[in-house]
């Protein structure tokens, strides 16, 4: 049985989902490795803001975001091809809200909403704090790295993944699928009744905000999310 050839886009698009899935593992590893002493950093107030914030970022960039950028620099794709355009962004950022109500429900029944905070992260209320123009400063820098970034990491992922292997339908999406699930394996969970339906519920959340992308041609729609969803509440 012979096998089968692989195109020059086939293989450049296993290799851009290599450098993507090697840097994205390799900063997951270092803070796993030095985690507590970058979050004791990060968290120490007696130390100026930015250079914690800038730690912070850099570790989540790392993780969602630098293995993106890596890839559209060395082919010099613009991201604006993966969906950053005005048309359709009504309808994408609809549906991935949409999306996202049941897992807004999980977390509002389990107690674990207390209010809406966009781009809150640990040390947001030390950066609004800082005084201009280190608070503006600040808060951009989240902005980019919290909310833009980290929805549009999914969507650029995504699409690579399926350009590789073709949806064969609606709903059998591999590049929503494994973004999904990489999204519950680098965030904590628990095994309680409410950990195990918060589970399903992001994993739907992730996968309908890329199957809405996919429908719509739109990423804004994963943007806001981030943006104004996943880091609000």
């Amino acid at each position: 049985m012979s096998k089968k050839t692989l195109s020059p886009e086939q293989k450049r698009l296993d290799t851009d989902i290599w450098i993507i899935a090697l840097v994205t593992l390799a900063v997951f590893c270092l803070y796993a490795a030095m985690g507590n002493q970058l979050t004791q950093f990060v968290l120490d107030s007696g130390r100026p803001i930015f250079p914690r914030l800038l730690v912070n970022a850099g570790i989540q960039y790392g993780v969602a975001g630098l293995g993106i950028t890596i890839v559209c620099i060395l082919r010099r794709e613009a991201f604006s091809s993966f969906g950053l355009r005005k048309e359709q962004a009504g309808k994408a950022v609809l549906g991935t809200i949409l999306v996202f109500l049941p897992l807004l429900c999980c977390r509002y029944l389990s107690g674990q909403i207390e209010g809406w905070q966009p781009f809150s992260i640990l040390i947001t209320e030390d950066v609004l704090n800082s005084g201009f123009p280190l608070s503006v400063l600040g808060m951009a820098v989240i902005i980019l790295v919290w909310g833009f970034f980290e929805g549009f990491n999914y969507a650029v992922i995504s699409e690579k993944i399926n350009r590789r292997y073709p949806p064969a339908g609606l709903w059998l999406d591999m590049g929503a699928v494994i973004c999904a699930a990489a999204c519950l394996l680098l965030h904590p969970f628990n095994t309680s009744f409410w950990g195990i339906v918060e589970l399903i519920t992001t994993f739907t959340a992730i996968y309908g905000m890329l199957i809405v992308k996919r429908q719509t041609g739109n990423a804004w729609g994963c943007v806001f999310a981030f943006c104004f969803i996943w880091n609000a509440f």
